[in-house]
């Protein structure tokens, strides 16, 4: 049997670094309709998948660490490997997020909102097209791509600002809103963390392909 060259493992890696990525999109996807359409059996879905991103973390875990025990690999593809370590660490971090949403979702199944979900929606959309803008950066090395997190970021750092405002508004005005509206501003602090991790990812291609560390999150918060 032929042995497989180290070109084509790197290619396979990059395949299932993907494939997890594109997981976690459809993971925030759920868990985001879970609570906007009150729907148990997606909520449930989102928590039972999550099993499957942190099989996945490890799978992907083993074979970088295979690569570079066996491989020998050379200063580039081992500086790819090594992002891609890191990249699975807030993949997974990411998916935890979702889950929690999923669950928060359950919980407030049986109580009518105070009010029509709208800005939340929104910071799932954009935290969905994060993670895939930050896997397409890390496939094709395109650290420009990585860069265009910045502008994401801040639209999502905005969002919450205007969640927290307003649920804070609610349960000054009627103590009775405080546990939902608590709720849903978690629910708004785990998408502003699932942005947070869609950066470091960012971050990571950023450093791989032109080998400079940035901060994208201090860029995000400092410019207008």
């Amino acid at each position: 049997m032929a042995i497989e060259s180290l070109e084509n493992q790197l290619q396979s890696l990059k395949e299932d670094i993907l494939k997890m990525g594109l997981l976690l999109q459809e993971q925030i996807l759920l868990a985001n309709r879970a609570l906007t359409e009150k729907n148990l059996e997606l909520a449930q879905e989102v928590i039972s998948r999550d099993d499957i991103i942190d099989q996945k973390e490890l799978d992907i875990e083993k074979k970088c660490l295979y690569l570079i025990a066996l491989k020998q690999p050379m200063a580039k593809d081992l500086r790819f490997i090594g992002t891609a370590l890191r990249i699975i660490v807030d993949l997974e971090r990411m998916g935890d997020h979702a889950e929690d949403i999923a669950k928060i979702a359950i919980q407030l199944y049986e109580q009518p909102y105070m009010k029509p979900l709208i800005d939340i929606p929104r910071m799932a959309g954009i935290a969905q097209d994060m993670v895939m803008t930050a896997m397409k950066a890390f496939i094709d090395g395109n650290s420009d791509l990585a860069m265009s997190l910045v502008n994401m970021e801040k639209q999502v750092e905005y969002l919450y600002n205007e969640v927290f405002t307003e649920l804070l508004g609610y349960m000054m005005r009627d103590q009775g809103h405080i546990p939902q509206a608590t709720a849903l501003l978690l629910t708004a602090g785990h998408l502003e963390r699932i942005a947070d991790h869609a950066t470091n990812v960012g971050e990571m291609v950023i450093y791989m392909v032109e080998g400079k560390r940035v901060d994208l999150n201090v860029m995000a918060r400092s410019n207008p």
